[in-house]
Parts: structure tokens; C-alpha cells; sequence
């Protein structure tokens, strides 16, 4: 039987736009797994403590979700950083948040870098490994979600790290594999039913098409939903009810 996680980013309060904790509550019901971000490009204390809690009640896995400290830029900005800062940087947030579930008595499931971090280590294998070392000696048993045939998931494979290959439903994939810029005109699907299609494809097929039709080879073990957008709620209900739909098991099996 086909299976897939649904992971989404969450707790990302910030003076950028308003942060509404309900619809993250909301969006528990939806998804698998959620990715909890830990101070730096976003988030705050109480709000890691509110989320971590309601994740534990609904029985979802709850993952860090570290990035850089560019709260200016919610974390988007590439940052050239020695291999020593990329460690630190991921302890220091991956430790804020482990630090809420173990005094609920739960443990932590997984790693995915944000942003810029999560791109840049996609691509370079220095930042990739510095990524990987720093979850590895924090907690060797934890998972890493990374984007599906990147330096990212290589790093952590040979680090020793159990991977999850992550696609997108709602953006759009470049010849090579990789995420379509958010610059550029077609970065993101256009209608749900686009993102339905995509994922049906992702998680039946293996590939993607790109923006220039070419059918991308990819692995699709957990797909990201974003908890952004007016419709963020109705949009993860849609892609949660289309895979149930089609016979395709929403869970985690790592």
C-alpha cells in the first residue's frame, strides 16, 4: 500500500505579518508530522511550548525546524557562515525545542532546516554536512527531512542519519530536481487542483514535471503543505482527503 507523511512548517509568529496559533491548531488535524520553528527566523518560547502541546494531544510528530537569524527576511536570506556557525546555529535550535517536549514527556522525531539553510545545504555539500554532524551528535536517532535527491539527504545517509525525502505540493520544480526559485513568475502551482494532481504523481510515479515539462525522478516520502495563505486550513484538507481518497496511507512509518 502506498504511503506518504504530510509535514507542515508551523509556529513561525514574526513582526513580518500577523501569526494566528489557531489556524497552526487547526491545521494538526490534517497532516502527520509538523516542523516547529525555534526562535531564530521565527517563533518564540510560548509559542513552542502551545504547539508542542496541541501536537502531542493530536498525536502528530513534531520536528525543528532551524534557520538562520534573519527574522527580517523570515530566514530567506542566503547567510555565507563557516561550518562551525551551521553546527552551532542547529544544536542551539534544535535543543531550544527538544527542550519543550521532554518536559511533556515526549521526544523529538526529526530535523528540516528552513529557508535559505534548507536551500543552500540542498545544493552545498560543506553546509549539508555541518547540517548533518550537528543532528547526529545531538540525537543520532533523530530523522532528517530533506528535499528529495538533494546534498542535504546524501549528507545525512552518510552521516548515518535515517532520511525522509521531502516534495512540495505547492511549488513548482526546476529540470534538475530542485525547487523552482520563489523570484521566479512560476515558483508556486496555481490551484489546488494542480497540487493535487502534482502530488498524486509525486507519491504514483516518482517524478514531477518541471517547469519546462520534463519528467523529474524524485522520492516522495513526506510532502510539505504550507500553513501560510487565507486557505492554508481548507487547502491541507483537500490534499489530506484526495490521497485518503485515492488509497494512499497518510502517516508516519519511520
Amino acid at each position: 500500500m502506498l504511503s506518504i507523511d504530510i509535514n507542515c512548517d508551523m509556529g513561525e509568529s514574526t513582526h513580518l505579518w500577523p501569526y494566528h496559533i489557531e489556524k497552526d491548531r487547526m491545521l494538526l488535524s490534517y497532516v502527520s508530522s509538523i516542523n516547529l520553528a525555534c526562535g531564530y527566523h521565527a517563533g518564540d518560547a510560548h509559542t513552542m511550548h502551545e504547539l508542542v502541546a496541541a501536537a502531542i494531544t493530536a498525536d502528530v510528530a513534531v520536528g525543528a525546524h532551524p534557520g538562520f537569524a534573519d527574522r527580517d527576511n523570515f530566514g530567506r536570506t542566503n547567510m555565507q557562515l563557516p561550518p562551525g556557525a551551521i553546527y552551532d546555529l542547529v544544536v542551539y535550535q534544535v535543543g531550544a525545542l527538544d527542550a519543550f517536549l521532554k518536559v511533556m514527556g515526549a521526544r523529538l522525531h526529526h530535523v528540516k532546516p528552513h529557508g535559505a539553510l534548507y536551500n543552500m545545504a540542498a545544493k552545498d555539500e560543506v553546509m549539508a554536512d555541518a547540517i548533518c554532524k550537528a543532528i547526529y551528535d545531538y540525537d543520532s536517532q533523530l530523522l532528517l527531512y530533506g528535499l528529495s535527491g538533494s546534498k542535504l539527504i546524501e549528507a545525512a545517509k552518510a552521516t548515518g542519519l535515517t532520511t525522509c525525502s521531502e516534495v512540495f505540493a505547492d511549488r513548482t520544480y526546476q529540470d534538475d530536481g530542485h525547487l523552482t526559485p520563489r523570484t521566479h513568475p512560476q515558483a508556486l502551482l496555481g490551484s489546488t487542483q494542480q497540487s493535487i494532481q502534482q502530488v498524486l504523481q509525486m507519491v504514483r510515479q516518482r517524478t514531477a514535471t518541471s517547469v519546462n515539462g520534463k519528467e523529474v525522478p524524485l522520492v516522495a516520502d513526506t510532502v510539505c503543505v504550507h500553513s501560510d495563505g487565507e486557505y492554508a486550513v481548507e487547502y491541507a484538507r483537500s490534499i489530506k482527503e484526495a490521497l485518503v481518497s485515492e488509497g494512499i496511507l497518510v502517516g508516519n512509518e519511520k
